[in-house]
């Protein structure tokens, strides 16, 4: 079955897949804090929602999952939390090491690597390197912002300018494309934010120029099979026009 292939619903109506599902991933301390408990809570149980939802794309033959789990403004937040969240990121790389193996699911992680640990680093390049040759593949945005993987591209563009490799007239919106984290990764499709909140919180800003947005009100560690499901059918009936008619 192909990755745009059609699957029939209960209805018996053709469904479309998207290619490529992102998710900003909200809503944790919301729910540490409707149970009294802290933060790191919360995020301890998003990151068994991580674990369901890769099955979830594996079973409905998504190729791409793209996960803001740690933005550059998060690096704000208390030391303790941030320490909470890096150690959670270390654990979910050991814990889903062999699971990402047998799956065949290649890791990526996107966004300002020497911001992290020296051990955090090494862990993702290993894992990374170990999983490259698969082609379903798992995007961490971790120390991530839209803008600053802007001006990532937009560096390495006027490298290439000032190398004489590439003249300012042959820069294209391609170009730009093309110097990103991930230029190989196609756009998201479909981009799924929960908790409710109504912005991309500099989230893919060049990359999500025409994807599928879906809010749900649904903190991110009660998002369900049925909440995914209901991302996917509720893009399957979008008209994607792309600027067209």
């Amino acid at each position: 079955m192909g990755l745009f292939s059609r699957k029939k619903d209960d209805g018996g109506e053709p469904v479309v897949r998207p290619k490529h599902i992102a998710i900003i991933m909200d809503g944790n301390g919301r729910w540490a804090k409707k149970r009294g408990l802290p933060r790191l809570a919360g995020h301890k149980a998003g990151s068994e929602t991580v674990r369901r939802v890769l099955n979830w794309c594996r079973d409905t033959d998504i190729r791409y999952l793209t996960l803001y789990a740690f933005s550059t403004e998060n690096w704000r937040r208390p030391a303790e939390e941030v320490s909470g969240l890096m150690k959670l990121l270390e654990g979910f790389i050991e814990k889903n090491e062999a699971e990402l193996l047998e799956k065949k699911v290649r890791l990526r992680v996107i966004g300002r690597k020497e911001d992290l640990s020296e051990d955090l680093q090494k862990a993702v390049q290993r894992l990374e390197e170990e999983t490259a040759s698969f082609e379903r593949q798992l995007l961490i945005a971790l120390s991530y912002s839209g803008r600053s993987e802007l001006v990532y591209a937009a560096r390495r563009i006027a490298e290439q300018v000032k190398a004489g490799t590439l003249s300012p007239d042959e820069i294209t919106e391609g170009t730009i494309s093309g110097n990103l984290y991930a230029p190989d990764v196609p756009d998201p499709d479909l981009i799924i934010r929960t908790s409710g909140e109504l912005r991309i919180s500099n989230f893919l800003l060049w990359e999500c120029a025409y994807s599928e947005f879906y809010v749900t009100d649904v903190l991110w560690p009660d998002f369900s099979e049925k909440d995914f499901m209901d991302a996917l059918n509720a893009y399957s009936r979008r008209n994607r026009r792309f600027g067209g008619v």
